[in-house]
């Protein structure tokens, strides 16, 4: 059953990436439907996180929607809660390694990730990186076959796989 939503969760990350673009929701998204986690307030909240944070090349815009999502079904809801933070940022590290290990063996990388950067791992997927603030740049990640099933719709699948395994774990522990 776990595996079922799992894949059901991935696939629809990586068909909303595809369809409509925009990282960071599609795997929000994906999350929030298949687990019944989140609201329309936390979806809307991904919309500027994509492409590495509003187009800018940071973090992988995936990986934020599924920190996101994380967040909504284990974060803390009060500052002074530190034991929840804390609880919170190490499934989280857990989260970035399951999406690292993924992108490396699903692309069969020939290093490792340094980084969950979205520029490194455009390089490592397309050769090159791409500035999304210029539309000739986003063209020419188009062409290269950004938004094609193996690129960042896979991206998307992998983020959310990760977030959706840690998710189901920490809800059969508690």
């Amino acid at each position: 059953m776990a595996d079922e939503m799992i894949a059901q969760a991935a696939q629809k990350a990586a068909d909303a990436e595809r369809q409509h673009w925009g990282c960071s929701q599609a795997v929000l998204g994906a999350l929030q439907e298949t687990l019944g986690i989140g609201d329309n307030e936390s979806f809307r909240a991904g919309t500027i996180l994509s492409a590495g944070v509003a187009r800018r090349g940071e973090t992988c815009g995936a990986l934020i929607g599924a920190l996101m999502a994380l967040g909504v079904a284990c974060g803390r809801s009060q500052m002074p809660d530190k034991d929840a933070y804390n609880r919170a940022m190490d499934n989280a590290q857990d989260v970035v390694n399951a999406f690292k290990c993924g992108i490396e063996q699903r692309y069969k990388l020939s290093a490792p990730l340094k980084s969950t950067l979205c520029p490194e791992i455009q390089t490592r997927l397309y050769g090159r990186s791409f500035n999304f603030l210029e539309v000739p740049e986003r063209k020419a990640f188009n062409e290269a076959g950004g938004h094609k099933p193996e690129g960042c719709p896979m991206v998307c699948a992998i983020a959310t796989e990760a977030a959706a395994r840690k998710i189901l774990e920490l809800r059969q522990d508690s």
